[in-house]
Order: C-alpha cells, then sequence, then structure tokens
C-alpha cells in the first residue's frame, strides 16, 4: 500500500511525514474529552497524549523525547487546566521512555510497548498528584487515595489502547527509515 510512496521526492515524504505527526497529536488531543461506553475505568479514560509520547520516545533521543512531552503537556494543559501542569509528568514520560535504551532490555511489540504505557502512566498520574498534594489544601490521604484509583485506570486503559496509536506510527517511521537505507 505505501510502495507509490517510494517514488516521492524526500522534501515531500518529509512534509508528509510531519503533516501525519501532526495529525495524529490532533486526534489524540481531541480523544481526549470523549467518553465511549467501555472506554473508561472509574471515570478515567485513556490518556492518548501520553500514548503518544510513548510512541514517540520509544524510538528517539533523550531531548526528542522531553520536548514532545512537554508539547504535549502544553496541548493537554490547554484541553483541561493549566494547574496542576501536564508538561512535567508528560516531559519525564518522554525522557524515562527514551532513556530506557529499549534494544537492551526490551523486544520491540505490541507487548513492550503496553507495558511501557502502563508503567509510565501510573509516572505521570503520581507526577500530578505530588503537583496537587503541594498546592492544595485537601487532605494529603484523600488525594493519595484518589491517585491511586486515577493511576490504577488510567495505566490500565492507556496501555489496552496504546497499540491503536503505536502500530499505525511505527509502521510508517519503518517505512521511512526503510526508504533513507
Amino acid at each position: 500500500m505505501l510502495e507509490p510512496l517510494k517514488r516521492w521526492s524526500p522534501p515531500a515524504l518529509n512534509a508528509l511525514n510531519w503533516g501525519l505527526m501532526f495529525g495524529s497529536v490532533l486526534l489524540c488531543a481531541m480523544a481526549m474529552p470523549v467518553s465511549l461506553p467501555s472506554m473508561e475505568l472509574t471515570g478515567v479514560g485513556p490518556n492518548w497524549l501520553l500514548i503518544w509520547v510513548v510512541t514517540w520516545s520509544v524510538k528517539r533521543n533523550i531531548l526528542q523525547g522531553a520536548a514532545a512531552g512537554i508539547c504535549l503537556g502544553w496541548i493537554q494543559d490547554g484541553l483541561t487546566a493549566p494547574q496542576p501542569t501536564h508538561a512535567i509528568a508528560l516531559g519525564l514520560v518522554g525522557i524515562l521512555t527514551a532513556a530506557l535504551q529499549k534494544p537492551k532490555f526490551i523486544a520491540e511489540d505490541f507487548i513492550s510497548v503496553a507495558l511501557i504505557v502502563f508503567g509510565m502512566a501510573a509516572i505521570a498520574e503520581t507526577v500530578t498528584a505530588v503537583q496537587v498534594s503541594l498546592v492544595s489544601d485537601r487532605p494529603l490521604q484523600e488525594i493519595w487515595l484518589h491517585q491511586r484509583q486515577i493511576a490504577l485506570s488510567s495505566a490500565i486503559l492507556s496501555s489496552l489502547w496504546a497499540p491503536v496509536v503505536y502500530y499505525p506510527l511505527n509502521s510508517w517511521w519503518q517505512f521511512l527509515h526503510q526508504i533513507e537505507q
């Protein structure tokens, strides 16, 4: 299906790549507030932007992972509330995912990416809970009790839905890599 694209010039493929990246981020951002049946667990849905950051950072360096995480965190802040900021959590997710050095430890497939997303979702929700606990007048016990429920729900749903974002983007980036060689 992608064979005709091999005849495209490198600048045209580069433009298409940027368009697909921006389009996929836009789709993930638009999916964040969507509440479909069977896509919520205890009122929490998948974190589509976190899934995108993990998908991007799996094959990138730490700086690229951090930049993607911070930018998508700002997008999520624009969709929700700026406090607590999601840029810190998603930036950390990008850094940690890129730092895993996957070829040494994890074979890159659906299951390993889903496991990475699970762990990163739990970390991101914990970072958000720390920010809330620093500025909130709510009892600390209440914040952390609620955080565990949110973190587990987000981690489960995000990891289950990770292949929906990972597979098409990873296939596209592998195709581009083959053309470059």
